[in-house]
């Protein structure tokens, strides 16, 4: 066994692993994770630099997360940093704090890197289960989203600059969103999953395995769950219809009606919608009629990446 850190920094949350990794075993044991929403990627797509508030609140996180780091003795480190830290012009700023807090710079990866990654920390323990492979592994993040084909390793990877946070701030202004917002978002989505096609052959997806907050709270809903259970999440089955049925329904709402529902985090009540709706695109396109819901994604990859 050993002791390894993981943290994800993506455009609307900072995430950390602390497990115990069997490398041979392709076993993983939790020690300590946790999520905080510091929305990194806030206005990012508007102006191309991480706000200082933004930074601030972010590095507050770190701080908490460097403290566990040490307080449970993790001999490896990794910070991966995706799509809002990628993009912009101040990220010297952003990997210095990093660099201070935790003693590793932060790596920041290329779209098809954090695919790999995520492919990794999704179907590590699906490979035997008796699912249709190959598999299509579908993480909504917030300003990114990534698909990634493969069976024992990838085949394909394509990232496209289509995330819950991005196409909120881009095209769902009102509350609940006007039917012409909500036209808009779609139609930059299924523009960026029809590009991805190219490189990624959706139609040979024999199981869709979904991650990232957006596509477990969606479960969370389709299963009326009366509040978030990890557990009741994990490689829980959403049929086609469910998930089309949920993301007419978050985006029908107000965010006061988005907020009262048990299972929601309070960070994605503003986003919820746009992630939804990147489900139900991939799901149109996808030859399957149900997706398999992941707890187990990117921040999974990078530990198993540090005790490979």
């Amino acid at each position: 066994m050993t002791r390894v850190a993981a943290v994800d920094c993506g455009t609307n949350s900072i995430r950390l692993l602390v497990a115990d990794v069997d490398a041979a075993a392709g076993t993983l044991r939790d020690v300590d994770r946790r999520m905080e929403v510091v929305r990194l990627g806030e206005g990012v797509d508007r102006t191309g630099r991480i706000s200082s508030a933004a930074l601030q609140r972010t590095l507050a996180a770190c701080d908490t997360f460097a403290d566990v780091v040490r307080d449970t003795c993790a001999e490896r480190v990794r910070f991966v940093a995706t799509s809002a830290s990628r993009d912009v012009d101040n990220r010297a700023e952003f990997v210095a704090g990093v660099r201070d807090r935790f003693a590793v710079d932060p790596e920041i990866v290329t779209g098809d890197e954090e695919a790999v990654l995520s492919f990794l920390g999704a179907t590590r323990e699906l490979v035997g289960s008796g699912l249709e492979q190959p598999f299509l592994v579908l993480d909504i993040g917030g300003g990114s989203t990534e698909l990634v084909l493969g069976a024992d390793r990838v085949e394909a990877a394509r990232s496209v600059d289509v995330g819950c946070v991005r196409m909120t701030e881009r095209h769902l202004h009102d509350d609940p969103p006007t039917s012409a917002q909500v036209a808009a978002a779609r139609a930059d989505v299924e523009a960026a999953i029809g590009s991805a096609t190219t490189t990624v052959p959706l139609q040979r997806t024999g199981t869709l395995v979904g991650l990232a907050g957006s596509v477990t709270t969606v479960a969370a809903m389709a299963l009326g769950l009366p509040t978030y259970d990890p557990e009741a999440i994990h490689h829980s089955r959403i049929s086609a219809d469910e998930v089309h049925e949920v993301t007419r329904s978050l985006l029908s709402m107000t965010r006061d009606q988005r907020a009262a529902l048990p299972f929601m985090h309070p960070g994605r009540v503003d986003v919820i919608g746009a992630g939804a709706l990147i489900l139900s695109v991939v799901v149109e396109r996808a030859p399957v009629d149900s997706v398999v819901v992941s707890e187990h994604d990117i921040l999974d990859g990078i530990a198993f990446s540090l005790a490979d």
